[in-house]
């Protein structure tokens, strides 16, 4: 099969300076992000902000170029409280009985639980499934690849724009997560990948005291 090219037309000129304080600019912005566990529930957030950071996701690179991901936005507030109710069970169950001693010391700082009222309190969740086949037009199997890494890439450009936008985040995975296909209604060949939920930060809301590794520390040059 003959492949299709086009001329890439690169429509960002920059000079290098203004490339070097675009990517300062940018790493200023970003790194003021935070998992927020409050939500300020009686301000609307208009759907498009939302709406536009999950066709910015869906320009991620993929496996060839399969898109392995389907978005399901939810504002619903049946539906909202009928996700809360499925996690926080399977979430008692992963802190009460499943979770290892180590993994819960490590949460301890942060102060997580299995109560999870944000999933009611944000005004959106979305809830990212990663396409492990795809079917095609007569009903066939088609092998998808690299799923768990496009569907990762996906979610960075996702959480970054609605950073960017002026929304707050908290991704969640319960464990395991298969209610969201039941409840939203999803194909067997999609499987719950993460929940996000994202709003306006409440007016008293707190986030834990953390530190970042520095570059020394997650970054090896050869120059």
């Amino acid at each position: 099969m003959k492949k299709k090219l086009v001329k890439y037309e690169h429509n960002i000129k920059l000079s290098t300076k203004q490339m070097i304080n675009t990517a300062n600019d940018f790493f200023n912005v970003i790194k003021k992000r935070r998992t927020v566990r409050d939500y300020d529930p009686a301000t609307d957030v208009p759907i498009e902000i939302v709406e536009n950071a999950i066709k910015s996701a869906a320009t991620a690179p993929s496996g060839a170029n399969q898109q392995p991901w389907h978005y399901v936005l939810v504002s619903n507030q049946n539906l909202k409280n009928k996700i809360r109710i499925a996690a926080e069970d399977e979430e008692k169950e992963f802190y009460s009985r499943r979770a290892p001693d180590e993994w819960l010391n490590a949460l301890e700082h942060i102060g997580t639980d299995q109560n999870k009222p944000h999933l009611e309190n944000a005004p959106f969740l979305i809830i990212i499934f990663a396409e492990r086949y795809s079917i095609d037009k007569n009903g066939n199997k088609l092998k998808n690849y690299y799923v768990s890494e496009s569907v990762g890439i996906a979610t960075g450009i996702l959480l970054s724009s609605l950073h960017m936008s002026g929304l707050v985040t908290l991704t969640h995975t319960p464990s395991p997560m298969k209610f969201l296909s039941k409840i939203l209604k999803r194909p067997k060949n999609e499987s719950p990948y993460l929940i996000i939920a994202t709003g306006y930060p409440s007016k008293n809301a707190t986030v834990p005291i953390i530190t970042k590794k520095s570059p020394s520390e997650f970054l090896t040059k050869y120059l």
